[in-house]
């Protein structure tokens, strides 16, 4: 009878009588442990059942030693034929290569195939991963732990780390690169003229340049204000020489004064004549830049002009510098606007999540839809990894790994077998007294 090799070392070294079993973690020391008992206890009941045999053989079997011996007798036979049924499994009984035994080392391919076809057809199908995910409430779950002011700020401090990590690992020559080879290429083949005329037009329909048209109004009145004499002068030098210097300065006075009033006019009447002819020229050059090819082509030839300037990658790398300073500094300062509107954001997405039925249905169903997605294109390559990971295996090896984790409950079939051998034999005998 095999027996279990004692000591919780990492590989237990075969020997005469011993089973090696590669013991890898305090999970599998467990088991092993467990599987030794019960082990001793169907080996225990299988001796037992022998030694009552053997003393009752030679006692008077008319009376209650002959059901005593018979239920012996049983409980052996019927010990004996489970814990061969049960070792077959595993390895050759008694090392004897009795066909149709040591079933798992010899069909360990045949086994990993199996088992891969059940798992892809009974655990990987669109139902049974949307039935789990609906069951699960991920959404709802999720909302009451991030709802939790110190998960939120967890989750914060995770990405703070893979971002600064992601960050770190992007070069200035990377940027350099990117723009010069895949970015300023593109746009020099992407046609930007149409692109800009229908931008430029939506904007003046929608008014959103009179903002801008403001600021600089204010810009060039304040700059007015501030040199009137600088002003003056420059009207005066376009003076006529021979009038009296006297006109001259009154004439660069009156000049000033007359640009100021108007850029008031402009920058207080909404509707000022300036405005309007501001807007029609602008829409003239968004219909230009929609429909007349000779400003399409202009305006392409210059795009090129200034996307394959030298310094347009320089410009793009200082910006990412920038940018990225930026965000460093932002990312190592938790008080910062950047963590404290990040925080609040996933607050609100947790107590959504946790309350909003309606969110939390459109979530779990993004969920389900992607994990649909993923064991619909990839679950027969899912499935593989069952079939590789024990095809890997060698025969002997599988065949531990796998008692390792069944063992134990396999051991009860012995176990069941000696006891219901046992009653069997008591029926058996029982019903031969009343026949007799």
């Amino acid at each position: 009878m095999d027996q279990l090799s004692p000591g919780p070392t990492a590989t237990l070294p075969a020997r005469r009588g011993r089973l090696d079993f590669s013991v890898t973690s305090d999970a599998d020391r467990l088991r092993l442990a467990r599987l030794r008992k019960m082990k001793r206890v169907s080996l225990g009941l299988l001796v037992a059942a022998a030694i009552v045999y053997l003393i009752t053989m030679r006692l008077d079997q008319s009376g209650v030693w002959g059901f005593v011996k018979t239920a012996s007798e049983a409980a052996l036979v019927g010990g004996l034929a489970d814990w061969f049924a049960v070792t077959a499994l595993f390895r050759h009984p008694l090392g004897i290569p009795i066909p149709h035994t040591a079933i798992i080392p010899t069909k360990k391919d045949d086994l990993a195939n199996s088992l891969q076809d059940f798992f892809a057809e009974n655990f990987l199908t669109e139902d049974v991963v949307r039935g789990r995910i609906a069951d699960a409430a991920l959404a709802s779950k999720f909302g009451a732990w991030l709802e939790d002011p110190a998960h939120a700020h967890r989750v914060v401090t995770e990405a703070t780390r893979i971002s600064r990590a992601a960050l770190a690992r992007i070069d200035d020559e990377d940027v350099r690169s990117v723009t010069t080879g895949s970015l300023v290429p593109r746009l020099v083949r992407e046609p930007v003229a149409p692109t800009l005329g229908k931008l430029l037009e939506r904007v003046v329909a929608d008014g959103t340049h009179r903002g801008a048209v403001d600021l600089i109004v204010n810009m060039i009145g304040r700059w007015l204000l501030a040199n009137p004499d600088r002003v003056s002068s420059l009207i005066g030098d376009k003076a006529p020489r021979w009038a009296p210097r006297l006109v001259n300065d009154r004439l660069a006075t009156w000049g000033y004064q007359q640009a100021v009033d108007w850029l008031v006019e402009v920058r207080n009447d909404a509707g000022h004549p300036a405005r309007k002819a501001l807007d029609d020229l602008l829409l003239r050059v968004a219909t230009d830049l929609q429909r007349d090819s000779a400003v399409q082509r202009r305006t392409e030839l210059l795009k090129e002009r200034l996307l394959e300037h030298p310094a347009v990658a320089d410009a793009a790398v200082s910006l990412w510098r920038s940018l990225r300073d930026s965000i460093d500094g932002a990312m190592d300062d938790e008080g910062s606007t950047l963590w404290s509107r990040a925080e609040e954001a996933l607050g609100r997405l947790g107590r959504a999540l946790a309350s909003d039925p309606a969110t939390q249905a459109r979530v779990d169903g993004w969920v389900a839809d992607a994990a649909s997605w993923a064991v619909r294109s990839y679950g027969r390559e899912l499935s593989t990894v069952v079939s590789h990971t024990i095809q890997s295996w060698d025969g002997e090896q599988a065949s531990r790994k796998i008692e390792l984790h069944v063992g134990r409950d396999l051991q009860f079939i012995r176990i069941n077998g000696t006891i219901v051998g046992a009653l069997a034999g008591l029926l058996i005998h029982t019903v031969s007294i009343f026949l007799v």
